[in-house]
């Protein structure tokens, strides 16, 4: 058995040796990547049945037959002697688990930085989305031209221009690579459905620490509040379903964002005191209007900030522990709505590592 699992990971380590020359990344580390168990499968999710007996005869026909959707997929990767607690990473809207591999430009993503630095990483596609697009309701995908809006809702920059201290790559083939990284629900958006997912998925891991991004933050907090067994939440730029207890909703914020006003969700006290338990992130970049502007993606994400500062602030009355992170206010310049795939990712993991070992969670 030792044999077998010395042969996997050499095989492991050439192909990915393979890779690393052909793509010639810029933070590549030099070596083997070693894993120790690498897998997937589905977690959560619900069963439709069709009345009536099944018929052989007419197979092509519902009657007596089960449809199995909303359920996540998981890709997992565990390293040798891996930390104690692993890293669950949960995408944005328009997202996939894509968001934390490779890079657009072809480095390092979050996946294989923490597996490179002893976690054991977990990557999840929400339900009716990516790999887990079968769904239990019904949709329509139109094809609509809107990736120019997507450039300058991400902060990029405000199209065609990038911003002048962009931390995207400014090449046509990385933008491509951005682009055709984006992909549709397959079904509408339901942060119950994707929240209860993803505690399952802590139900079947145990203990761990949950990653978010933007449209994941919501599910995030409901995730938290659900399992005991996350351990903390690292929030990267939410926007929506900022959760308060009841009684103490704060007045929607008002933006020149093309979405509206910004409302949070209240919740019962109860609940919401569940999020005191644990050490919460939130980081914002660069690019974010400090004060009202017509300029509707800085306005955007200026009304996110501040309703995350609030948040933030609530949940410390009740006895928590949150922190939100403006990047620029502690010198990091030029993040994008995706810092973690920036070309300075490696410092912005850096940030999530010392994080961590604060809280001893490392």
């Amino acid at each position: 058995m030792k044999q077998k699992k010395a042969a996997i990971l050499l095989l492991v380590g050439v192909m990915l040796m393979v890779s690393a020359c052909a793509t010639k990344p810029v933070n590549r580390k030099s070596g083997l990547l070693k894993i120790y168990e690498q897998g997937s499968f589905m977690v959560g999710g619900t069963t439709l049945s069709e009345p009536g007996k099944f018929d052989l005869s007419t197979a092509l026909k519902p009657q007596g037959q089960t449809l199995h959707g909303d359920h996540g997929y998981v890709f997992y990767q565990i390293p040798p002697k891996a930390r104690k607690f692993p890293l669950v990473f949960l995408h944005g809207a328009a997202e996939s688990k894509k968001t934390w591999e490779t890079t657009p430009d072809g480095r390092e993503g979050f996946q294989t930085i923490f597996l490179r630095r002893g976690y054991a990483v977990y990557l999840l596609d929400q339900p009716r989305r990516g790999e887990a697009g079968k769904s239990t309701v019904a949709a329509t995908i139109t094809p609509t031209p809107d990736e120019q809006f997507w450039f300058t809702q991400f902060r990029i920059g405000n199209y065609p221009d990038y911003f002048a201290n962009s931390q995207f790559p400014r090449d046509s083939a990385s933008l491509e690579q951005f682009f055709r990284q984006m992909t549709p629900n397959t079904g509408n958006f339901d942060a119950n459905v994707v929240s209860s997912a993803c505690s399952q998925l802590f139900d079947r891991i145990g203990a761990g620490i949950l990653i978010t991004h933007s449209q994941g933050g919501g599910p995030g907090w409901f995730t938290a509040i659900k399992n005991e067994n996350v351990k903390a939440v690292v929030a990267y730029e939410p926007f929506s379903s900022f959760v308060f207890p009841t009684g103490e909703l704060p007045k929607p914020i008002q933006s020149a964002s093309l979405f509206g006003e910004l409302k949070g969700v209240e919740i019962p006290l109860s609940d919401f005191k569940k999020l005191t338990r644990i050490p919460i992130i939130v980081y914002y970049g660069d690019n974010i209007a400090r004060e009202p502007t017509k300029v509707w993606n800085s306005d955007h994400w200026r009304a996110g900030l501040e309703m995350a500062n609030l948040w933030a602030a609530t949940v410390n009355k009740h006895g928590g522990n949150a922190k939100v992170v403006h990047l620029p206010e502690i010198g990091v310049f030029g993040n994008t709505h995706f810092p973690f795939s920036d070309l300075n990712n490696l410092q912005i993991a850096d940030l999530m590592v010392n994080f961590l070992k604060d809280k001893k969670l490392d």
